[in-house]
């Protein structure tokens, strides 16, 4: 268990020049150093770089009020609560609060047969009735579980911002659902999060 911490350490810190110059500093000397003076020196660089990293993990920057999706709402349901709040898109959740997928307004207008290039004004025309144009759907879908993405990409509560950071890049994504040890919803965390944390300090 011991080496895994390490592990997960080495993989979340990154030690800057900034991180061994207050090293250096801390002995007030610039004469030559010996290669155990050195090492000294990096080891201790080190553990300035891992308590910086990891004195921010993902609990401290991810938004803790969370709009979330059962996956058991109507597909319209849905569309008017990211609608009323703003929003894009949001996690979902079952009966016991655990994240099961991810839906966005994408999905939602997909599901209602409406194109990438409509807009959602294009989409509350369909619900009310009026045609949209070139309108298809594509799948019978009644719920959101039906037309989410599913699994949702996810990190834990003590995942590092940087590889939180990481999975953004990666995966090309801009929100994530944040996961306590049980898997249910602590929160959610976005690039934006991330910025503004860098920001600040």
């Amino acid at each position: 268990m011991e080496k895994l911490n390490e592990e997960k350490e080495k993989s979340c810190v990154e030690i800057t020049e900034e991180d061994i110059r207050e090293a250096f500093e801390k002995h007030k000397t610039y004469i030559d150093i010996s290669l155990d003076d050195f090492v000294k020196i990096y080891r201790e660089a080190f553990e300035l770089a891992k308590d910086k990293v990891h004195g921010v993990t993902v609990e401290k920057v991810m938004t803790k009020k969370v709009i979330y999706v059962s996956e058991n709402s109507g597909i319209n349901e849905a569309m008017n609560l990211l609608a009323e709040n703003g929003l894009t898109c949001a996690p979902v959740v079952n009966e016991e609060n655990a994240v099961t997928g991810f839906i966005a307004d994408s999905d939602i207008l997909t599901s209602a047969g409406v194109i990438k290039k409509h807009t959602f004004k294009d989409l509350v025309r369909h619900v009310i009735g009026e045609p949209t144009p070139h309108a298809r759907r594509t799948i019978d879908a009644k719920n959101v579980k039906d037309i989410m993405a599913s699994p949702a990409i996810t990190v834990s509560t003590d995942t590092c911002v940087k590889k939180a950071a990481a999975i953004f890049n990666e995966k090309r994504i801009k929100v994530m659902p944040v996961v306590d040890i049980h898997g249910k919803l602590a929160g959610v965390i976005s690039m934006t999060d991330i910025i503004k944390h860098i920001d600040k300090n």
